[in-house]
């Protein structure tokens, strides 16, 4: 697969875009960013020439090209896109190579990507204005108290699962997932000194070079610092 390229359709503020940023850069693989404001223009992941490329108009989607540019593919939805890459770059691996240990990291991607993640999403937060006629803060207020009740599981079952990272001391899946919904957590004001083994595990991943790379004020369509 090495002769094909990718462009990755991408928000700086998403926290799935920046899970598969994360992989991408971990595994030294050369991409291009594309920018889908999700604010502007009325959201531009509604533009037709988007649509057309992800119906369900989200973000992220991979491109994958061929040597002359022509498209030969497309992946949504972040973690079919993590395990795409995983199949296509397995070195250096993100999943484990013991079958249960590989179940127990897609557990921890999914309580994050199904049970937590969902539900703070800006689409649920705009419904909730729209039908509800909340505010900013309420909408904040909602997203950090559903990322703190899903953090309490996810503490507990790190209790018996981390080393230095989510799952033992090898970079995971699990860790990919981590980091950007604590990036989210922060972001929504969640009192993160309850969660000591997510904080201890984030924290130490943030000083990997890849998830530096990954981390939305270095993107290309992160607003300049003021």
């Amino acid at each position: 697969m090495s002769a094909v390229s990718y462009r990755l359709f991408s928000y700086f503020r998403s926290s799935a875009s920046y899970r598969v940023r994360i992989a991408l850069h971990w595994k030294g693989i050369a991409f291009d960013t594309v920018s889908v404001h999700l604010l502007e223009d009325g959201g531009q992941q509604y533009a037709a020439d988007y649509v057309a490329r992800n119906p369900m108009s989200e973000v992220p989607t991979l491109e994958v090209r061929d040597p002359s540019g022509a498209v030969v593919g497309r992946v949504a939805q972040s973690v079919a896109i993590l395990e795409y890459l995983e199949d296509v770059h397995p070195t250096p691996p993100l999943l484990p190579a013991d079958p249960l240990v590989r179940a127990q990291v897609r557990q921890l991607v999914e309580v994050v990507n199904s049970s937590i993640h969902p539900i703070q999403n800006l689409k649920v937060m705009r419904k909730l204005t729209a039908d509800f006629g909340t505010t900013r803060e309420r909408n904040f207020g909602w997203a950090a108290y559903w990322i703190g009740r899903g953090f309490e599981g996810l503490e507990r079952l790190l209790t018996t699962r981390a080393g230095h990272r989510s799952v033992g001391d090898d970079v995971t899946l699990a860790d990919v997932a981590l980091v950007p919904q604590v990036f989210n957590a922060r972001r929504f004001g969640v009192d993160m000194s309850r969660f000591p083994i997510i904080s201890r595990v984030s924290a130490a991943l943030e000083t990997e070079p890849a998830f530096q790379a990954a981390r939305p004020e270095a993107q290309p369509d992160a607003p300049a610092a003021t």
